[in-house]
């Protein structure tokens, strides 16, 4: 089992550099895993909490005093749930062949050029000087862009669409997130006022009680 995680692993960096035959492989000749993605994605935010926290500060400067892991957590995972969620409903309606494992693990392979640059970024930024950090900021965009570039990728090869299929999905996708945002924050909001109500009427009752 230890050796099969290894290999779905290792198989991230050739999806990174072949994303088309790689995702395709990923999903329908399984060479991927869902340990292998649980793993990249703990691995993200592992990345991301060490890059606000060990970087240089002549690069990214942060309040420690204020420094929560848990939120750098949840801005990983959270964008990441809610894609994964809205790319299936509305590929669903659209023909779409992936399931939502596959999305999922489609999408955390893809985070794997992210993963690599970023934790060599923590090490480069000790040695650079700062006259030297456009290197750090293009390789930090480069590592984003790269991974943006392999969701696509593997949206496309996931879903066996074409890539004007794809581009419009992945936008349909983004007005679904923000959907789905807007109605948790609408539910969440409206049980906190009838919360806020019952503990009002509560208290109420006991005074004109006492």
């Amino acid at each position: 089992m230890k050796g099969k995680t290894f290999d779905t692993l290792r198989y991230a960096l050739y999806v990174s550099t072949h994303p088309f035959d790689g995702f395709w492989d990923l999903t329908h000749e399984k060479r991927g895993s869902l340990s292998s993605a649980h793993i990249i994605v703990a691995a993200t935010v592992l990345v991301e909490i060490l890059r606000l926290t060990l970087t240089n500060f002549q690069f990214i400067t942060i309040n420690m005093e204020y420094f929560n892991a848990l939120i750098v957590a949840l801005r990983v995972l959270l964008p990441l749930l809610l894609w994964v969620v809205a790319n299936w409903a509305l590929t669903t309606l659209m023909d779409g062949k992936g399931r939502m494992t596959e999305i999922y693990m489609a999408c955390a392979y893809a985070l794997t050029p992210y993963v690599i640059i970023n934790a060599a970024m923590i090490l480069l930024s000790q040695v650079i000087t700062f006259e030297e950090g456009a290197v750090y900021f293009v390789l930090i965009g480069f590592s984003m862009v790269w991974s943006g570039l392999l969701i696509l990728a593997g949206m496309m090869m996931v879903h066996d669409y074409s890539i004007a299929k794809t581009i419009f999905s992945s936008f349909l996708t983004i007005i679904g997130m923000g959907i789905m945002v807007f109605i948790f924050v609408v539910f969440f909001s409206l049980i906190s006022d009838a919360v806020a109500y019952f503990v009002s009427l509560y208290k109420e009752i006991l005074f004109r009680l006492i």
